[in-house]
């Protein structure tokens, strides 16, 4: 990773990024803490989805491990959608994505597997089912 690299960028406090991204309408970011930990460069999809390439930093290491129990449980999804659920709520705690203008994702679901990432998004929370009261 070169030094200028766009992953040592901050949010500055205006939520605008400290410098600019080159093709910046092709980069989300995954932040954690106010620091972006990851960009994903898109490389194609099919709306509402997305295909991207990581560029991760070292600190998305720490989140590689929700990733992969994702994707475990994505393949026995048929067997346990709890867990599949549970591993999204996981990622969701630890991370936000934000557009490539550096506003939130209000809903998101994500996947990375190694360089690799695809994910769902919406600019409204996806729906909840109803309850019985």
């Amino acid at each position: 990773m070169v030094a200028s690299s766009p992953l040592s960028r901050q949010v500055a406090p205006t939520g605008a990024p400290t410098d600019a991204v080159t093709d910046d309408a092709q980069v989300w970011q995954v932040q954690r803490g106010g620091q972006v930990i990851a960009e994903l460069v898109v490389t194609g999809g099919d709306f509402p989805w997305l295909n991207a390439t990581v560029r991760s930093s070292p600190v998305f290491e720490e989140v590689r491990p929700l990733f992969e129990e994702e994707l475990r449980a994505l393949d026995h999804i048929e067997d346990d959608l709890g867990a599949r659920d549970a591993a999204y709520e996981n990622i969701r705690g630890a991370m936000t994505l934000h557009y490539p203008d550096w506003r939130p994702v209000p809903e998101f679901l994500p996947h990375v597997d190694g360089q690799d990432a695809w994910w769902r998004w919406s600019g409204e929370p996806f729906e909840q089912p109803a309850t019985d009261s």
